[in-house]
């Protein structure tokens, strides 16, 4: 392949580093006071890679097999860099409200959009580690953005200490599974593990596995998660709560359906584990939470839990329910983060579940929007959030995984108990006083990703499984 078709499939990440390059120049330069305009050409820049994820990226690989650019590519990239501007806008309102506009927040998400765009694109274990690490870094520079928090500094330090450990996993499985297959390329480790199969290279897998499932916030690796949801900024919360989940899932799958198709029993039991305890320590541990970030983390594990499930069935139909469950998972729970973002009550953000008495009362739309959410959550039929455990259980159970899909199934019946505590609380309780005049970004964020819920109901039926099945196509599968 030439350097121009090469440069062409890697074109999304190449404006985005570009960018990244002119805008902290830029900023070097020009101060703080450049904060608003490097926040706008940030958005254009990720708008700009979006399209060209979009229309301009043909299917192939570059730099010798490391990178692949296939339909889980394109699709995975439009929707980070779209969910990127989301969090873009509501980070810059929140900062411009605090009066503590950044230059370096913009930049410190498109580093991280790098980051991610580089994962689903990975076609071996270094470019992996890269993308990896690339967004881990930024990632944990914006959780402790707010230096004069001592709970956002806290919960920087956690994610950095946590994820350095996850980074010694990961690092430690690639080197055991290079020392076994002799190559980083995930093809050629498929090849090798199909010749040789053997006990060192599972080993490998192993830790591995271990590695991405913290990345995941997937149990018993989730330590992490709690802490850092609650302690950093709500925006940043918002931002890495979605994206980065979406870009480590589609990495999981590529990772072990290219590299390990013929081991698939033997990851699929690590997975059946990590799978069974994120769904019950996310549905249990969320029970006895007050505070509505910590909440939404165990909901987090549990749902990545949910994801995992899907991906046990190690096929086709469970690459599809990774990506139809990631997709329609992203718009809950930024909507919710939108929401605690928007929602303040005599100066004092609304963050536990006491604060939200009588939001109906106060705000009756914002509490239907809240509602839907937590329905849609909750897998609610036909709402969003059904039709993504629909797939992921459905891929589960033909694929004969029944016992794993029931403790999927009964643990979202517990978990629905916390969301209806909410729903309770903001139509049923009396409201202790008038919340605050609300902003514009976070509020139209949070009423869009609740009325997306209602085109998708109407068209559930023909455009679900079109989508279905080009997700089943994306990794290649037949």
């Amino acid at each position: 392949m030439s350097m121009i078709d090469a440069l062409q499939l890697v074109m999304p990440e190449t404006i985005l580093s570009a960018a990244v390059l002119i805008l902290m120049i830029l900023g070097a330069f020009a101060g703080q006071k450049s904060s608003g305009l490097i926040s706008l050409l940030s958005g254009i820049a990720l708008a700009g890679a979006a399209l060209f994820a979009a229309i301009g990226v043909p299917v192939g690989t570059a730099f010798n097999g490391a990178f692949i650019s296939d339909a889980a590519a394109s699709y995975s990239k439009i929707v980070i860099y779209a969910m990127s501007i989301i969090s873009l806008i509501l980070g810059n309102g929140w900062l411009k409200r605090l009066g503590q506009r950044q230059f370096e927040y913009p930049l410190l998400i498109l580093l991280a959009a790098i980051g991610m765009g580089m994962m689903v694109s990975a076609g071996d274990l270094i470019s992996l580690y890269i993308g990896v690490e690339l967004q881990s870094l930024a990632l944990y520079v914006m959780a402790a953005f707010r230096r004069d928090d001592p709970k956002a500094s806290e919960a920087g330090l956690k994610y950095f200490v946590l994820g350095a450990l996850s980074s010694g996993l990961l690092l430690y499985g690639a080197s055991l599974i290079y020392g076994f297959a002799g190559s980083t390329h995930f093809d050629a480790i498929a090849a090798a593990v199909a010749a040789h199969p053997g006990v060192g290279v599972l080993f490998g897998l192993v830790f591995l596995i271990c590695g991405l499932a913290f990345k995941v916030s997937a149990a018993p690796f989730h330590m992490w998660t709690p802490d850092v949801y609650e302690g950093a900024p709500t925006p940043v919360v918002a931002f890495f709560t979605g994206a980065p989940k979406l870009a480590a899932m589609v990495l999981f799958t590529r990772a072990l359906y290219a590299s390990f198709p013929d081991s698939a029993d033997q990851w699929r039991q690590v997975l059946i584990v990590i799978a069974v305890i994120s769904v019950l320590v996310g549905a249990f541990a969320g029970l006895v939470q007050s505070n509505i970030k910590r909440l939404l983390a165990y909901s987090s594990i549990a749902n990545m839990g949910y994801v995992l499930i899907g991906l046990c069935a190690g096929n086709a139909e469970g690459a599809q329910a990774v990506i139809i469950f990631m997709t329609l998972y992203m718009f809950d729970v930024t909507g919710f983060f939108a929401a605690l973002t928007a929602l303040s009550r005599g100066g004092k953000p609304m963050d536990t579940i006491a604060s939200m008495a009588g939001l109906s009362k106060s705000n009756p739309m914002m509490a239907v929007a809240l509602t839907l959410l937590a329905f849609s959550a909750m897998g609610i039929p036909p709402l969003p959030g059904f039709w993504g455990k629909f797939y992921v259980f459905k891929a589960a159970i033909d694929a004969g995984q029944w016992a794993v899909a029931i403790a999927g199934l009964v643990s979202s019946v517990i978990a629905a108990f916390y969301y209806l505590r909410l729903v309770k609380v903001m139509w049923l309780d009396e409201t202790p006083g008038p919340i605050d005049p609300m902003p514009m970004d976070a509020r139209l964020i949070t009423l869009g990703s609740a009325i997306f819920a209602f085109p998708l109901v109407m068209i559930a039926l023909t455009w679900i499984e079109p989508f279905a099945g080009y997700a089943s196509k994306a990794f290649g599968l037949p």
